[in-house]
């Protein structure tokens, strides 16, 4: 069996807010086109794509394509008609004629899933037709003349479809050649419909997500539902023992002959730490947040500095989710210590106790931490994006 695709990206972008058909934007990093493609032949049941494009936006495409890469199921490009429907016949006559079945997909709708193209196509060879579609969950009113509603419609009867639209390829082809072309079709589905009977409409996991980009708002969410939501990051650090410094861990004062050598109070658990926020985030390192030459910085409380980090990560639209600091060193003997450790930081990130953890090791006296030379820790961090 052979399955086309004819993919329809010959719109605007006037209601999205665009000077430039949306299909292109930069979705997270990726144009929408791209991403559409890309969720189409990740099915690994499409043999061939036909784009249809705007003959204005072919250079557009050409820009895209050497930024992005080109689709390898595209068979051909061919331009656009006046209407949706005269797009549509473009596509079709422009696939392989021995094409048995054939989806037509919005290219503003980049979540399709591997799902909903196998019911679609599923469907298409059992009946003849498969169209995507979703039950209605609004209740649904029909509307007279001012505005005044006359009616509740029985919502459990209602579909709303969206694309793929899947379709015995022949039957598709003939509904567009004899369907009078002023009959006002809305979609593929209406053609069929209207030729051969009723279109059978399929369920898939994944349909209440495939929406189709229309409106600034809808790019907005797109961008948040491709942007992770959890990030996590890592820090290291490691500062020299020396005599006449204050020993301070994770803002705790520790009592021992000796301290970490630094530009500020050089708390190696707590700039181990920050370095795993920003990193996390990728907003650099402390080295370039507060720099070492920089007297402002001269013995300052490594706690003040991770509440400007804190603030850093939450203008970004970030918040920490828990932290685990490991401090590594042969003496002095950090246990005392931790449950204090632990309540400074939580204190000081606001984080509830629970989700700050700080443990201490040795190295059985190897390395430079086992020889008493210096002190290391290491940090691991979860950090959330603000919806």
């Amino acid at each position: 069996m052979k399955t086309g695709c004819v993919v329809v990206a010959a719109g605007r972008g006037k209601r999205a807010g665009l000077t430039y058909n949306k299909v292109f934007y930069p979705l997270a990093g990726r144009s929408v086109l791209s991403r559409t493609l890309d969720a189409l032949s990740y099915s690994g049941e499409i043999d061939d794509i036909v784009l249809v494009l705007n003959r204005d936006d072919f250079d557009l495409y050409k820009e895209t394509v050497l930024r992005e890469g080109e689709n390898a199921l595209i068979r051909a490009i061919v331009p656009g008609g006046e209407t949706r429907r005269d797009s549509v016949f473009n596509g079709l006559m422009a696939l392989p004629q021995d094409t048995d079945i054939v989806l037509v997909h919005d290219a503003a709708r980049p979540f399709v899933t591997r799902e909903i193209i196998h019911g679609v196509i599923r469907d298409a060879q059992n009946y003849g037709s498969g169209v995507i579609s979703t039950a209605v969950t609004d209740t649904v009113k029909r509307v007279g003349e001012g505005g005044a509603a006359i009616e509740t419609l029985d919502r459990s009867a209602l579909r709303t479809v969206q694309t793929p639209q899947g379709f015995d390829y022949q039957k598709l082809l003939h509904a567009h050649r004899t369907h009078p072309a002023d009959a006002g079709a809305t979609d593929d589905a209406y053609l069929y419909e209207k030729v051969w009977g009723s279109v059978h409409l399929t369920n898939a996991q994944g349909a209440s997500r495939n929406c189709k980009l229309t409106t600034p708002e809808d790019f907005i969410m797109a961008e948040e539902r491709l942007t992770p939501r959890f990030r996590t990051g890592t820090g290291y650090d490691v500062h020299r023992l020396v005599p006449g410094r204050k020993l301070i861990l994770c803002g705790v004062e520790v009592p021992y002959e000796k301290g970490l050598l630094g530009h500020s109070d050089a708390d190696v658990a707590v700039h181990a730490l920050m370095d795993a926020l920003l990193g996390a985030a990728a907003l650099g390192d402390i080295g370039k947040l507060f720099p070492d030459k920089d007297p402002a910085y001269e013995n300052i409380s490594s706690l003040l500095l991770l509440k400007r980090v804190m603030e850093k990560l939450r203008l970004a639209g970030y918040q920490a989710e828990n932290c685990d600091i490991t401090v590594v060193c042969q003496a002095p003997k950090l246990a005392p210590y931790i449950d204090e450790m632990r309540r400074i930081l939580a204190e000081t990130m606001e984080l509830s106790l629970d989700a700050v953890s700080v443990k201490a090791t040795t190295t059985e006296r190897l390395g430079f931490e086992g020889e008493g030379l210096g002190i290391s820790a290491q940090s691991a961090v979860l950090i959330r994006r603000n919806q």
